[in-house]
């Protein structure tokens, strides 16, 4: 069955109309407490929905639809280990990456933990001998410069989290991203390493990824130029699911670093292909980020769901998506940190969540996920927020703010969280006093949540991205899509290397 077939879709669609008519700002009026009566918080992370339009009501129909579609049980089958991933016949088992109980995580009868606390303390083993200066390059030079060579979820959790994370970065250890495999990226970052200082972190999933194995191939190529083929052992690292194939590349066992199938992309930064976090920011801190998504995701088990920020957002989403016909998010950062934020959670949703098929191959009658995008919040002010204002699209805002922050100034922070306020009151409230000229009314009314992190560091950041990770399971199960593949992706990348061939 369909979702939009049920009850409680049809329930939820008639009191959208009753709604329609009553403007935000006068909701916000009715209930001068209201900030506190839709606000809910969890893991140093305050979920403040009170500028959407949603009442008790609205909620209590909310929470009928997830039951009907059985999302509590749904979330017990996603930590039981359930095969959730049905086209590919896989788990997705995250969570267990982060777990910090000493109890067994059993799947099919295994348990999974010996296994990820084994790469746990490999890494901790490497990442404290380059801090110490213990690990050296062929020459027995220390290791400066650290650089990932991914693309996908290979590149952008770690790519973000070790942005966000900065403060707490080893200032004797920079590290560089390549993603893409236009040459310029690549040559522009080789052209500032030393090779004797230069370690390189080969992070995919199968090791067969094009763009990622092209970029190896030339790093290598760049490395044995200066040093000799012999220097490869000391300056290559793999991150893999497929460690015999790294070894075809010339990268030796000690070298490697796995993870597991059942382990996503998107989802894959609290694996092995965290290595470049650890290196940036040091393996204590690695594990207060694994730490802080684990006390999210249990939160997100046993948390009933007027309770559960995971369900929330997500609900909050489907209501805009499905009923008010807001098919688009913008994700605005007012934390300069978190900068990579829109286009980590660009992957994560609209990977996860763009599909068009439920999971017993039935088209949807429904939109599924929101289109992704956004920007930091000041320079979004002065770029694309006009349109939010007065254009013509219905744009529903994720708003990200950090209480408190590790800068030294305070008056330039306390500016930050006045603006992002200001601007959510702006969105919701909007202008039309009559003796303002038409082209500046603002019809206001715009949906918005604030997402208030009580401090941007790692046990809060890990506790945001898991809390979006479980937001889109909560869409995905209410659609009843698959979130866990993305066959989308492969008819291009077929096409290219036909494409190459004739080029």
């Amino acid at each position: 069955m369909l979702t939009s077939q049920r009850a409680e879709w049809h329930k939820l669609a008639l009191h959208q109309k009753t709604l329609a008519t009553t403007h935000l700002r006068d909701l916000l009026a009715q209930d001068p407490a209201r900030v506190q009566h839709f606000a809910k918080k969890a893991v140093g992370i305050t979920l403040d929905f009170s500028k959407q339009p949603v009442t008790q009501e609205t909620l209590s129909l909310l929470y009928a639809l997830a039951e009907a579609v059985e999302l509590p049980a749904r979330i017990q089958d996603l930590f039981n280990g359930a095969k959730l991933n049905i086209t590919e016949q896989q788990p997705s088992l995250h969570m267990a990456l982060r777990y910090q109980k000493q109890q067994p995580w059993v799947v099919d009868g295994q348990d999974v933990m010996p296994s990820i606390r084994q790469v746990l303390a490999r890494m901790r083993l490497f990442v404290d001998a380059i801090w110490s200066g213990d690990y050296s390059g062929y020459t027995e030079q220390s290791i400066t410069d650290i650089v990932n060579l991914g693309i996908g979820g290979s590149d952008l959790g770690p790519r973000l989290v070790t942005q966000a994370l900065a403060p707490f970065a080893n200032k004797k250890i920079n590290c560089h991203f390549v993603a893409s495999i236009d040459p310029m990226e690549l040559e522009h970052t080789l052209s500032k390493l030393s090779p004797e200082r230069t370690l390189f972190i080969v992070t995919s999933k199968s090791f067969t990824t094009y763009e990622t194995l092209y970029n190896a191939r030339q790093a290598r190529a760049w490395l044995s130029s200066a040093l000799g083929e012999k220097a490869i052992a000391q300056h290559f690292i793999a991150v893999t699911a497929k460690p015999e194939k790294a070894k075809t590349f010339g990268i030796t066992t000690q070298q490697i670093y796995p993870f597991w199938n059942w382990v996503g992309g998107r989802y894959s930064l609290w694996s092995a292909v965290g290595l470049s976090i650890a290196l940036a920011i040091g393996m204590d801190n690695f594990q207060l980020l694994l730490a802080g998504a684990a006390a999210m995701d249990e939160h997100f088990r046993s948390a009933p769901l007027a309770e559960n920020l995971p369900v929330l957002l997500g609900l909050l989403g489907i209501w805009q998506i499905n009923f008010w016909q807001t098919p688009t998010l913008a994700v605005i950062p007012y934390v300069s940190q978190l900068k990579q934020l829109p286009a980590y959670l660009q992957q994560l949703e609209m990977e996860s969540n763009g599909k068009r098929v439920t999971v017993t191959g039935q088209a949807v009658d429904y939109h599924t996920s929101p289109i992704i995008w956004g920007g930091c919040g000041i320079e979004a002010q002065h770029a694309f927020m006009q349109l939010l204002h007065q254009g013509t699209e219905r744009v529903a805002v994720d708003f990200i703010l950090a209480e408190h922050t590790l800068a030294q100034d305070k008056q330039a922070q306390q500016i930050l969280m006045a603006n992002a306020l200001a601007q959510a009151q702006a969105l919701v409230q909007g202008r039309d006093e009559p003796e303002l000229p038409t082209y500046r009314h603002q019809p206001g009314n715009n949906p918005c949540t604030l997402i208030k992190l009580h401090q941007l560091e790692p046990y809060t950041l890990g506790a945001l991205l898991a809390l979006y990770e479980h937001k889109v399971f909560v869409q995905g199960s209410i659609w009843n899509i698959n979130s866990f593949d993305q066959w989308g992706v492969e008819l291009g990348k077929e096409l290219a290397q036909q494409l190459l061939a004739k080029i």
